[in-house]
């Protein structure tokens, strides 16, 4: 069969089921404005020539700018349809406006939307830190409209793909039933415990340390260094960690904007903001900033870790989370909903208030101390990696056998 992937940055989400499909012999193209693509799959790409207005409804300015989006995708679809090209199947992210006229170009072509996330005032993220945003009538009028692109994807799916229960649960209900979930999937082979990586590091005065499995490690990791990922409560925690644990080694990974939420104040970033914070109570000698870094080494971060710190709002699951699981990481998480679907306290992980940074750092620094004593709860986060979100023994069979079920 014929299938098109829409993503805004492809393959983002898609980036193993797109060429698996093309594998077993199907003829996939993607649609994209921007992104890497990938080798073997036709990659068709359009460029909004629009620009915002600058006297439309303020509360509007978010949703003109999908439409704008959406508009040039249609153009390009227009394009494929008058080439002669119609996908018996449209895999689409509907979440930046691209996916809004799949139907209008092909009435009879299925649409499997991926669904991530939909908002709402109260439950998930928006208000869930008193202080961190500004909860008024704009923004929740503003955030019922940032709903639109998505209700119109819902509207237009033939069904629909969540990675993840809690994520599925924020949906209306009225659709849940079209949703199936199925998590995007780990390489387990390749993200797996290894006593051999090791690590020198350096700070820019010349001083450093070298690392091994089995040193005293302690890492934090998120796409930006930001309040949504917790990285504010981790910060506020490590002084207390460092003072139980004197010789500890902190890496934490990721970089310095913003993806989630509200941005720094202008002129600087929450990672320094949060570092200023605490940075007196510090050892700053024992702390490494890695910033992004290439996925090999991320994963030699994971596998050096005697204990893992992932916090979240709640909000959209990070891979990172999962990665760790599969690493055979000591995962100290936040007690918050995303986490406690993957996460069991005391079976394959630990489990914290969010908010509570002095059980954050006890917590932390009795994994540090005790090591032999969670020997197998880092198993156990380990199998559950593998039996439940394995790339290619669970996800990528499940979302392949979804795909053709949509057209058989």
């Amino acid at each position: 069969m014929r299938i098109l992937f829409i993503h805004q940055n492809f393959p983002g989400q898609f980036r193993h089921l797109a060429p698996a499909m093309q594998a077993a012999g199907h003829s996939v193209r993607a649609l994209a404005i921007q992104g890497k693509g990938l080798t073997g799959v036709d990659m068709v790409r359009h460029q909004p020539n629009m620009q915002p207005s600058k006297t439309i409804h303020p509360w509007l300015a978010e949703f003109e700018t999908k439409l704008i989006r959406g508009t040039s995708a249609l153009q390009a679809m227009l394009a494929m349809k008058q080439q002669g090209w119609t996908p018996d199947l449209v895999v689409a992210h509907p979440a930046w406006g691209e996916a809004m006229f799949i139907k209008e170009v092909w009435p009879q072509t299925k649409v499997l939307a991926f669904l991530e996330f939909y908002y709402s005032a109260t439950g998930r993220d928006v208000g869930f830190e008193p202080g961190m945003q500004t909860v008024n009538m704009d923004m929740l009028a503003q955030l019922r409209l940032k709903n639109m692109t998505h209700m119109l994807a819902l509207e237009c799916m033939d069904h629909g793909m969540a990675p993840t229960h809690w994520q599925r649960s924020t949906f209306p209900s009225a659709w849940q039933d079209r949703i199936d979930v199925v998590f995007d999937g780990i390489n387990t082979q390749v993200v797996r415990p290894d006593a051999k990586p090791h690590m020198q590091l350096q700070h820019a005065d010349g001083t450093g340390h070298r690392i091994q499995v089995g040193d005293e490690v302690l890492t934090f990791v998120a796409r930006q260094l930001e309040p949504y990922r917790g990285y504010h409560q981790f910060m506020r925690a490590l002084p207390k960690i460092q003072a139980q644990r004197p010789q500890v080694i902190t890496l934490i990974v990721g970089g310095d904007g913003h993806s989630y939420g509200q941005a720094a104040p202008q002129g600087s970033s929450w990672k320094n903001i949060y570092l200023n914070e605490v940075k007196d109570q510090l050892d700053l000698s024992r702390i490494y900033f890695l910033g992004t870094l290439a996925y090999e080494n991320y994963l030699k971060v994971l596998q050096l870790s005697a204990c893992h710190v992932y916090l979240t709002y709640p909000f959209v699951l990070s891979w990172s989370c999962v990665e760790a699981l599969s690493a055979g990481c000591v995962v100290v998480g936040s007690r918050t909903a995303p986490v406690m679907e993957v996460i069991e306290d005391g079976h394959n992980g630990v489990l914290v208030d969010f908010f509570d940074t002095e059980a954050l750092a006890d917590k932390a620094s009795h994994v540090l101390a005790h090591p032999q004593a969670y020997q197998t709860l880092r198993q156990h986060a380990r199998d559950t990696a593998v039996s439940r979100y394995d790339l290619h023994t669970q996800c990528l069979p499940a979302q392949q056998k979804l795909l053709t079920s949509l057209v058989s």
